[in-house]
């Protein structure tokens, strides 16, 4: 074997042997409760110890990323590095969704909010609706889709109006995600038919949204117990499925913001097993399961 042979067959064997350390790192309940630490002051996400193992399954690529052996070693390279911590945060932070989920929460957009909207764009006022933890974009090209309707015809009221989406998420690749608007065959079959063939179509062994759906939605990183650099009110808040991963005091925190960034008389849609709690909630009143319009 020639000297750079061996060279690279060595490189390969030590980055073999630090891949099974990685994977065989065992995550103590000292270094659980460090990163758990993290998570609360960055994302306010609580961890409870029932989650250890989802951390060190989703953590082990870190360690392998890094040639670490242990997860004391990343808990210390977290601390003083900044992007790896925004990484793990990352990492950690749980994406699931699909299209037309909850779908009470879409026959309420259509029957009882669009009407309204159509109302204020007829006076050439400005529209927006808020998609906040929105994940890879099913969510709010969901509503992107039932405003523009079953067919192209039904979209003429959007002609010319000022209609916007904001798709916000703590995480950089499902950002890119929404903006790609490109999802798998599997991922539109929750799509009605109307909707997938007016407002998709195929493309690179799936689907993208079509321009018209694109055209109208705004995808930003977002950290929602940051500032928020968000002039305008908002007619529809979407943050759903999202509060269940925080302790209540952050639950009052974000509702509260929520409640100050929506217009008079603005909904705001939660999920299934969520309610709202706090003060905040005595500035609203429920028009719906998970629906709450502001009293203001």
């Amino acid at each position: 074997m020639t000297a750079a042979g061996a060279s690279a067959t060595a490189a390969l064997a030590g980055g073999t042997t630090a891949m099974s350390a990685a994977a065989n790192a065992e995550l103590t309940p000292r270094d659980f409760t460090a990163i758990a630490a993290i998570m609360q002051s960055d994302a306010r996400i609580a961890l409870s110890e029932a989650k250890m193992t989802l951390v060190q399954s989703r953590l082990a690529r870190r360690l392998r990323e890094h040639g670490l052996s242990r997860f004391s070693e990343y808990v210390q390279l977290v601390e003083r590095d900044k992007e790896e911590r925004g990484r793990m945060v990352v990492a950690l932070t749980t994406n699931h969704t699909h299209f037309f989920r909850e779908p009470h929460h879409f026959d309420h957009l259509r029957e009882t909010l669009m009407p309204l909207l159509r109302e204020k764009v007829s006076q050439r006022k400005p529209v927006r609706i808020w998609s906040a933890g929105s994940s890879s974009g099913e969510e709010v090209y969901t509503i992107a889709m039932c405003l523009l309707g079953a067919d192209r015809a039904s979209a003429s009221w959007l002609r010319n109006a000022d209609v916007k989406l904001l798709a916000t998420d703590i995480s950089p690749p499902v950002v890119e995600a929404v903006r790609r608007a490109w999802y798998p065959e599997n991922a539109v079959q929750a799509i009605p038919e109307a909707y997938r063939s007016a407002w998709m179509r195929p493309a690179d062994g799936g689907f993208v949204m079509a321009d018209e759906a694109r055209a109208m939605v705004t995808a930003r990183v977002l950290n929602l117990f940051e500032s928020w650099p968000l002039k305008a009110q908002y007619d529809a808040i979407f943050c759903r499925n999202v509060m269940i991963y925080f302790a209540d005091d952050a639950k009052e925190e974000l509702e509260q913001r929520f409640v100050d960034q929506l217009a008079p008389e603005g909904f705001l849609y939660i999920g299934h097993s969520e309610r709202m709690i706090g003060p905040a909630s005595l500035r609203m009143r429920s028009c719906g399961h998970t629906i709450y319009r502001k009293g203001e």
